[in-house]
């Protein structure tokens, strides 16, 4: 499920959007090519939560990818997760992770997979 919230003009929106897997493989298509690829290569858990399927989809992503400056990955996380909050609550995650490390440096964080 993804929901949207905002404005039009003067006009709130508040719509929530229903999708299978199906919906999101086709939406994950779209997205830069490591991303998809992650994506579709992440095993398909379907009595999972969908937020237990993004945790480990992110992991992927960063394990995958090896390193990665923060704002790009919060830009993937957000793409995949369908939200900025949503991105943001994976990148908090994936910061205190064990398997993660988190390089500060003067332009932007390193996120650097450990395993």
């Amino acid at each position: 499920m993804l929901r949207i919230r905002g404005q039009i003009g003067d006009w709130p929106v508040d719509l929530t959007v229903e999708m299978d897997a199906e919906d999101w493989d086709q939406l994950a298509s779209r997205l830069s090519p490591e991303l998809a690829a992650s994506v579709s290569a992440a095993p398909k858990v379907p009595s999972a939560p969908r937020s237990d399927a993004l945790w480990e989809i992110a992991q992927q992503l960063l394990r995958e990818a090896g390193q990665m400056e923060g704002p790009r990955l919060l830009a993937e996380l957000e793409a995949l997760a369908g939200g900025v909050a949503a991105g943001k609550r994976l990148l908090v995650r994936l910061r205190h992770c064990e398997q993660v490390h988190v390089e500060v440096r003067e332009d932007a964080p390193l996120y650097i997979w450990r395993g």
